[in-house]
């Protein structure tokens, strides 16, 4: 599992995809990268915009699915609405979360009791990337 620690700063998305994208390659799970880019740059934006905190951002491989998962410190879930739909073109925001319906294979989120190192709670918004058949596993050393 990676994990990622930022303030609450407009450049932590950028610092997160490059850094993603460097995982995944480096793991021989590439062809995630792009999906995996946008999803989790989606989230991190929203809780770098939205709330006033910390973010963490954790990559875990549950071969052979990549679980990507963004907390912040602010328990206010976004609506869920499966099915999601996207907003009005002229709308100037809200098409996170259709995004994320249409291109992550599962996804969800939950409020939490607990933040890190025992702090107050916030929220998880987290989704999962299968990779298709035929997919071949990395050595045990890099799926660790």
């Amino acid at each position: 599992m990676y994990e990622i620690h930022l303030p609450c700063d407009p450049r932590g998305p950028r610092i997160v995809r490059g850094t993603l994208r460097a995982v995944l390659h480096a793991h021989g799970i590439g062809e995630l990268a792009d999906r995996a880019e946008l999803l989790t740059c989606e989230l991190t934006t929203n809780s770098v915009r939205h709330t006033k905190g910390p973010v963490i951002v954790r990559m875990h491989w549950l071969c052979p699915a990549l679980r990507v998962s963004v907390w912040d410190a602010s328990p206010d879930l976004p609506p869920f609405a499966p099915g999601a739909v996207m907003p009005d073109p002229d709308a100037p925001c809200g098409r996170g979360l259709p995004i994320i319906e249409s291109l992550a294979d599962r996804w969800g989120g939950c409020g939490s009791v607990d933040g890190p190192n025992g702090g107050p709670g916030g929220k998880t918004i987290w989704f999962e990337l299968a990779l298709g058949d035929g997919f071949q596993p990395p050595s045990p050393v890099l799926a660790a």
